[in-house]
């Protein structure tokens, strides 16, 4: 009988949460305490790193008006490009993610989440906004052309405190938060190995010679 080598895996954690505490960090732990419980399981060890956007909200609008990164954002993208999976969790307002996490996305330098697995969260006030996370989240990173998981978490008030009662509630959520990490995990596993290529230009992959070739031949 085989053994499964140990591997050591790292996960980035997203929060953009605004206030201190946040339920949007309080999410964003547990998805990745259920993610790394699940990789735990299968023998792997498991470092985590929690990026909290509000504390780099200086550092971004800085970069958007001067196009220069700074010192903590580039550790950051440093970070994203080496980690074996992210969760990245958002408030939602007016039906859509946070202009502090769309700004982060925004100064992601291209490609760097092509192929890796995302766990996707949200947070809301209430259960009415739970569509947001599959019609505003996942479209943004299949933009970037990052692998979400399928099952992705929305918390709302309700799901924390309930007029249910907090047991129940609380049961309902740490069962959606386990079979996110577990997929998580999974997509995790499943990349061992596998390199995502940047797509090669149409015409290179027909043969073509590209025009802006064509015309500096012209020009000589």
């Amino acid at each position: 009988m085989t053994t499964r080598p140990e591997r050591h895996r790292s996960l980035v954690v997203v929060s953009a949460g605004l206030s201190t505490p946040s339920s949007t960090r309080l999410l964003a732990d547990r998805l990745a305490a259920a993610a790394s419980a699940a990789l735990t399981e299968s023998g792997d060890t498991v470092t985590v790193e929690t990026v909290e956007l509000r504390e780099l909200a200086h550092d971004l609008t800085d970069q958007l008006l001067t196009g220069v990164p700074s010192e903590r954002l580039e550790q950051v993208q440093t970070s994203l490009a080496a980690a074996d999976g992210v969760v990245a969790v958002s408030p939602i307002f007016t039906a859509s993610y946070s202009g502090l996490f769309k700004t982060f996305l925004d100064l992601l330098e291209p490609g760097l989440l092509a192929g890796k697995p995302v766990l996707l969260g949200a947070t809301a006030g209430s259960a009415r906004h739970s569509l947001a996370l599959d019609q505003a989240m996942r479209p943004l990173f299949a933009y970037l052309r990052a692998v979400p998981t399928p099952t992705g978490v929305v918390a709302a008030t309700s799901d924390f405190a309930s007029a249910r009662g907090a047991d129940e509630a609380e049961d309902d959520l740490s069962e959606r938060v386990a079979r996110a990490g577990a997929e998580l995990a999974a997509f995790v596993r499943a990349a061992d190995g596998r390199a995502v290529d940047e797509p090669r230009p149409a015409a290179e992959q027909a043969g073509l010679t590209p025009f802006e070739q064509l015309l500096a031949q012209a020009r000589r």
